[in-house]
C-alpha cells in the first residue's frame, strides 16, 4: 500500500504555522514523510486538489484520496488517521 500524504499551506497562514511542528512530530513518531506544498507556489494542486482553505491535510493510498483535514489537525487525531493505513 502506497501511503503519501500532503500538507498545503501558504506564507503567513497562522494555522499553517502552527501544523508545521505537529507535522514534524508525527512524522518522527510515524516515520511517515508529510509532504509540505505551497499553495500559492503550486496553483496546479489548488485546482487538482479543489483546495479551498490551508492549511489542508490530504491522505492519498494508492493513488486514491482516502481522508482531509482542512484546518489544523492535531497530533493525536493525526495519528489517529495514519495509523489506518499503516
Amino acid at each position: 500500500m502506497a501511503l503519501r500524504v500532503l500538507c498545503f499551506f501558504q506564507p503567513g497562514c497562522m494555522g499553517c504555522m502552527e501544523q508545521a511542528p505537529i507535522n514534524a512530530e508525527v512524522t518522527k513518531k510515524l516515520g511517515i514523510p508529510i509532504e509540505e506544498i505551497d499553495a500559492i507556489k503550486n496553483p496546479g494542486y489548488v485546482a487538482e486538489f479543489h483546495l479551498k482553505a490551508t492549511p489542508t491535510i490530504i491522505v492519498i493510498v494508492d493513488g486514491a484520496e482516502k481522508e482531509r483535514f482542512e484546518g489544523v489537525v492535531h497530533v493525536e487525531q493525526m495519528e489517529s488517521t495514519l495509523k489506518k493505513y499503516l
